[in-house]
């Protein structure tokens, strides 16, 4: 079967290299090409675009983000064993494919940020996924090093991220995503796309980042969501009991019976600033 980039079929590469995915390290390989390069197209242009990639693997989404284009791949990998496959990759597409050996969520990826825009996009290992999108989405400089993210999660998580007040998906994760991005759903990816398929669907999100967020300290909006957000069934007069609760409320003129999915951005940034 031919491929769309010259390079033999990622089945062939997983099979030579004896690359079974680790349950231990979330993996869960993507082989249709197709696909990967759905996901990389999600992203919008990548000319001229410095990527990071987080898990590559035996290289689905490398091989399809270099082919449509991409400057330079750097890719984090903590499985040795893929980085035979990833050399293969980068003599494939000389001087365009940096990997690094390490641990994803101990990468100052700002740092390693060249001169020129830069796009994230991976299909994030589970165990971490949601680490790193906080990582990305905290630093207290703001904008970014990134101009868009474009992962790939289980779709709950990708419900978290996107849901806004009054979903049932509400919470810490959407309040952050919804203060300094603008995030959405992209598709769906269904488990028998997977080797080995998860018992999960996956979605794709994009996220672009809000140039001009609520002035807000991002340690106090932590503290307020962590604690609304932990009692959620619980009114906010009492949630937020350890951090003044109803002067804290009255303060913000929000009704002290309300629940925390009920609250806006807006409101929580409100909460953080009078704290």
């Amino acid at each position: 079967m031919g491929t769309l980039d010259g390079l033999p079929p990622l089945r062939d590469v997983i099979n030579r290299h004896g690359l079974d995915a680790r349950k231990a390290l979330g993996q869960n390989f993507l082989l249709d090409l197709n696909l990967t390069q759905k996901i990389a197209r999600t992203a919008g242009s990548l000319d001229d675009v410095t990527v990071f990639e987080v898990g590559p693997g035996p290289g689905g989404l490398t091989r399809a983000i270099l082919s449509l284009g991409a400057k330079k791949v750097i890719a984090v990998e903590r499985d040795s064993r893929c980085l035979p496959a990833l050399a293969e990759i980068s003599e494939f597409y000389p001087g365009r494919l940096e990997v690094i050996e390490g641990d994803a969520l101990k990468t100052d990826f700002a740092a390693l940020a060249p001169d020129g825009p830069v796009k994230i996009i991976a299909n994030l290992p589970y165990n971490v996924g949601t680490q790193l999108l906080i990582n990305w989405l905290l630093p207290q400089q703001w904008p970014p090093f990134w101009e868009s993210l474009t992962l790939m999660f289980q779709k709950e998580v990708g419900q978290r991220i996107v849901a806004r007040e009054d979903d049932n998906h509400y919470g810490r994760l959407g309040v952050l995503c919804g203060w300094r991005t603008d995030a959405r759903m992209a598709f769906d990816v269904p488990p028998q796309a997977f080797t080995p398929p998860p018992k999960v669907t996956s979605s794709v999100v994009h996220l672009v980042p809000n140039q001009n967020p609520l002035p807000c300290d991002v340690k106090k909006l932590e503290k307020v969501t962590e604690a609304a957000f932990g009692q959620r069934r619980k009114m906010l007069r009492q949630s937020l009991k350890p951090l003044g609760g109803e002067v804290l409320l009255e303060n913000a003129e929000i009704d002290p019976t309300r629940r925390a999915e009920t609250l806006s951005v807006h409101e929580f940034v409100t909460l953080a600033n009078l704290l």
